[in-house]
């Protein structure tokens, strides 16, 4: 599908006119891709990176255009179980056009990132200011549904929590790996920043590319400290559980320590020893003291296998 998009008053305004300067390219028919590779001349190859979702970032430069093949993450959905994954999207600037290939979650060019725009250059700087500060959001998200994930650990032994922390581990790695892919392409793109097809990006423009490769630094900078912190506690978390478990197992111990010699006691009790030797007593006497006896005992035992437990370990 090709959405026409038009500039006016500073806005992306979609419009119905063919010529329109902006066009943005979501899964595209086979006509449509011929017509992009044949009325425009991007490579076919080019074409196909910018849907791939595992292509690397880069700029090429073109006779009559610049492309490049930029990263940002996947809108995220409930059906993804905390798995974040990237997309690529495709920039082919033209001294008159912008072309962009985006994945099918990228519907439109409005927001407010795309407002005060002067001329396609300028939207084409907007397109990566947005994948950068999608990056931004994303991670800032992924920060609050770990603090939740460990409160859950702390007080559980679930593996589906612990399973939910390494695919998030793993999204940040490709996190890590995209911005910084993407960093190389900004600091390319200064270098072609005099190309014929950006006809000489104003200062004011030079200065938002400086701001997006600052932003794009520290989104990087974010990532691997949070990448960082998950993966050296991942051991610590799962230490926790298998604490969790081992207080648990400690705890049915105890019970069924405090139990073996009551149950052994009862056991010989039913065996008509105990009526035989309670004969010259009144059975709901010689029964209510037995069972005393057996309270007496069972407390004990516990009093002293706590003595032993804080003895073995020092408390």
């Amino acid at each position: 599908m090709i959405k026409t998009y038009t500039l006016e008053q500073g806005l992306v305004v979609e419009t119905t006119d063919a010529n329109a300067p902006v066009l943005l390219v979501t899964e595209p028919t086979p006509d449509e891709k011929a017509r992009l590779i044949n009325e425009f001349q991007i490579d076919e190859h080019t074409l196909d990176s910018s849907q791939d979702s595992n292509e690397l970032p880069r700029i090429e430069v073109e006779s009559n255009h610049l492309a490049v093949i930029f990263k940002e993450p996947k809108r995220y959905a409930a059906t993804d179980n905390l798995v974040f994954r990237i997309n690529s999207v495709g920039l082919f600037l033209f001294k008159d056009r912008l072309i962009v290939v985006a994945p099918p979650d990228m519907a439109s060019l409005s927001g407010r990132t795309y407002t005060k725009i002067r001329d396609i250059r300028m939207l084409f700087l907007r397109v990566l200011t947005a994948g950068v500060t999608h990056f931004v959001a994303h991670l800032q998200v992924i920060n609050t549904i770990v603090d939740d994930l460990e409160q859950k650990l702390v007080k559980s032994m679930e593996n589906r929590s612990l399973m939910l922390m390494f695919q998030i581990e793993k999204s940040l790695v490709y996190y890590v790996n995209a911005i910084s892919a993407n960093g190389r392409v900004i600091e390319r793109l200064k270098v072609n920043a005099r190309n014929s097809q950006t006809e000489g990006l104003t200062p004011e423009m030079m200065e938002q590319v400086d701001d997006l490769a600052i932003d794009n630094a520290q989104c990087l900078e974010q990532a691997q400290v949070y990448a960082n912190v998950l993966t050296g506690l991942m051991d610590a978390r799962a230490s926790v559980v298998s604490n969790n478990l081992n207080v648990l197992m400690k705890r049915l111990t105890v019970i069924n320590v405090v139990f073996m010699p009551l149950n052994v006691i009862a056991g010989i009790g039913g065996m008509s020893e105990f009526s035989m030797m309670t004969r010259g007593i009144a059975w709901p006497i010689a029964y209510s003291v037995f069972g005393v006896g057996l309270t007496i005992i069972g407390v004990v035992t516990y009093i002293i296998l706590q003595r032993v437990e804080k003895q073995s370990f020092g408390r």
